[in-house]
């Protein structure tokens, strides 16, 4: 494929389209590997203690095929097109009529936008994928930290490898500044969480936060940690406090962090360092 060919395909628009595509898959993601997790906790803690469980079906991120959970419908491909299929069923199964989620439509559209906006502050260039990729596995994060309150390390982990990697390989920031603040990432979060708890004895975040802004780091630098954490935390505050208002958030649970760090990131990637310094001062 030539040059002219390939940057047809890095447009904006054409990006915007295959986030549609992928924001898809993402719903699959955030659907399955929680439960894929438990299944392999269970079946590592049935071996450690010598107990026998009954065998489950298969459950990967291709198979089985996507199915209503109420009936078991089988989702036909001219079902599954991102946003029109959701339009078409008016929102619901096709055989049953059970009542579709919207945020299947809203993960699509949300990563729609995502990589269409990347194509225009990057350009119709490989970095392009790049950043799409990194948009892509924080929007899986965001939605299973918020129907899970856990961050598992089978993202985190490959997002922060992933940032350094690229770091090394001159496609996003100097090195230094990627291990950096990969490094004062992790250990601020990590510093806040053991304070909390030897004060008030109580656990005020899980250790996948400290993971995530450990790879939020590796990608965008030392320098954006703190507008990061500020950005996530005064959001984070609003609507956890909407939501207790509003009823929506029962007593002794909390607001995941993860979706807001996520949230963050994307919005600090998306402004530009130049941007986001020069609005905290610091340009």
């Amino acid at each position: 494929m030539d040059a002219p060919s390939l940057q047809g395909l890095l447009t904006p628009p054409a990006l915007a389209l295959f986030g549609l595509c992928i924001g898809s898959f993402l719903n699959v993601v955030i659907h399955r590997m929680p439960l894929m997790l438990e299944r392999e906790w269970r079946a590592e803690s049935a071996e450690l203690l010598s107990v026998q469980i009954e065998p489950a079906e298969t459950l990967t991120l291709s198979r089985p095929r996507s199915r209503c959970p109420s009936c078991g419908h089988a989702i036909t491909w001219y079902e599954n097109i991102p946003v029109l299929s959701y339009l078409w069923l008016r929102g619901r199964c096709s055989e049953c009529k059970t009542r579709i989620s919207p945020r299947y439509p809203l993960v699509e559209l949300l990563t729609g936008i995502l990589f269409g906006l990347i194509g225009w502050r990057f350009g119709a260039t490989p970095v392009a994928l790049l950043w799409c990729g990194f948009a892509a596995v924080l929007v899986a994060l965001s939605g299973i930290d918020w129907d899970t309150t856990f961050l598992p390390d089978n993202l985190t982990l490959p997002l922060l490898w992933a940032g350094l990697v690229s770091s090394a390989a001159g496609w996003t920031i100097p090195l230094s500044d990627a291990v950096w603040g990969a490094a004062v990432g992790y250990l601020s979060l990590w510093s806040v969480y053991w304070l909390f708890k030897l004060t008030t004895g109580k656990e005020g975040m899980g250790f996948g936060d400290f993971k995530l802004l450990a790879a939020l780091g590796a990608w965008l630098g030392l320098k954006m940690i703190l507008p990061i954490v500020l950005a996530a935390s005064i959001i984070g505050a609003v609507i956890g406090i909407v939501m207790k208002l509003g009823g929506s958030l029962r007593e002794g649970r909390y607001v995941p962090f993860g979706p807001f760090l996520a949230g963050a990131g994307l919005v600090v990637m998306l402004a530009g360092p130049a941007r986001v310094l020069g609005l905290i001062g610091w340009a």
